[in-house]
């Protein structure tokens, strides 16, 4: 199991994961290192533990604000879905006549015409 060498609010921590999984590690230490170090940059040096929780709880309140951000959005999209279903229901299909074979033979002809005419000029 690989050892990650993380940085939380100037202080180091070894910290092991599974393989594979050192990138999310960092990953997640550098969001957790930010809202530790906007606390230091505020309060200035407190308790290891207290910085952990203050940064943990800060995290928590971000993630619970970006889930209820979700939430409303997927309520929209549902919404939207159904009323383009609702108005997809609503539209009517209209139907175009053809075209009746004679009119296209006729115009055919008028066509074949108008081409003798011009190689003629």
């Amino acid at each position: 199991m690989p050892e990650v060498k993380i940085t939380i609010g100037q202080r180091d921590f070894e910290v092991a994961c599974h393989e594979g999984e050192e990138t999310f590690l960092k990953s997640a230490a550098k969001m957790l290192d930010d809202e530790a170090s906007k606390l230091l940059d505020q309060i200035g040096r407190m308790p290891e533990n207290r910085m952990l929780l203050m940064s943990g709880l800060m995290l928590a309140d971000k993630t619970g604000a970006f889930e209820d951000q979700l939430s409303a959005a997927k309520a929209e999209i549902e919404t939207l879905k159904k009323e383009l279903e609702e108005s997809r229901a609503q539209t009517k299909t209209i139907e175009v006549p053809t075209i009746p074979q004679e009119i296209t033979d006729s115009l055919a002809q008028i066509a074949a015409r108008a081409e003798a005419l011009a190689d003629q000029a």
